[in-house]
């Protein structure tokens, strides 16, 4: 576990506190990142009456790039076919999943080709959604396609002009960090919330992604599965998000 104050520091979200989400996004940047970082809150939410949608940002088709059974196009096909169960086992209706599909690996950074128009892709899915809050991973998350994601969030909606309130969750933070990763002295506020009633769904729905949790895809050696020291940090009844504090002009 992260030893940082924020971590040490994190407040309670009630239920009452979820149920003023409003409508949510959760945006993954692949298939198994809304299972693993906010699986649990989407169920509460859920529970509690709130619309939730989801929007997968990339196709998924590099987690085994040299399988022979499984090419691109079949696995970004596995990949979507395990998302929708799994938010389905969460209680998200499939009618409510989305897909931006774009390439695994290589989700455009701000300055990159492919940024601008990517963000307007996404700006268009919020726009018609048009959600309270956002589920979005932390903005240092250490993947290269989590942060590009991050940015492609900040940009759309901006673009959008919505009032989003933008949660970030956690992902490789747990197991990659550096020091640098990590959230800075008064730039964040941090939440926990207990997902200890629908822990049972998050684990089923993290299992839901039978590719990247078990052996499936046998012919690839150097294809992605997630490590069962991975899959620990996610064994727990507690859920963090990080808010951005604002800005204090003097």
């Amino acid at each position: 576990m992260l030893q940082n104050n924020w971590l040490q520091d994190a407040q309670t979200l009630s239920t009452a506190a979820l149920k003023a989400f409003g409508p949510t996004l959760v945006i993954a940047p692949h298939a198994d990142d809304e299972s693993l970082g906010c699986g649990g809150t989407m169920a509460l939410l859920r529970q509690a009456g709130v619309p939730v949608y989801v929007l997968l940002v990339s196709d998924g088709s590099m987690s085994h790039p040299n399988s022979k059974k499984y090419p691109a196009d079949k696995l970004m096909q596995l990949r979507e076919n395990e998302l929708q169960a799994a938010v389905e086992i969460l209680g998200v209706p499939v009618g409510q999943v989305h897909f931006l599909r774009l390439q695994d690996s290589r989700v455009p950074h701000q300055g990159q080709v492919g940024f601008e128009e990517a963000a307007q892709a996404m700006a268009d899915v919020i726009t018609g959604i048009s959600p309270q809050t956002i589920l979005v991973p932390w903005r240092r998350d250490p993947h290269p396609d989590h942060r590009a994601t991050w940015q492609l969030v900040k940009k759309a909606v901006a673009a959008t002009t919505l009032p989003c309130r933008m949660l970030e969750y956690l992902v490789w933070l747990w197991e990659r960090a550096d020091a640098k990763d990590l959230p800075l002295p008064g730039e964040m506020r941090s939440w926990k919330i207990d997902i200890t009633p629908v822990l049972n769904l998050k684990h089923r729905a993290i299992d839901a992604h039978v590719s990247q949790t078990t052996p499936l895809i046998d012919d690839d050696p150097h294809g992605f599965t997630l490590s069962s020291h991975m899959l620990a940090h996610f064994d727990h009844p507690v859920e963090y998000f990080l808010e951005e504090l604002p800005i204090i002009h003097e």
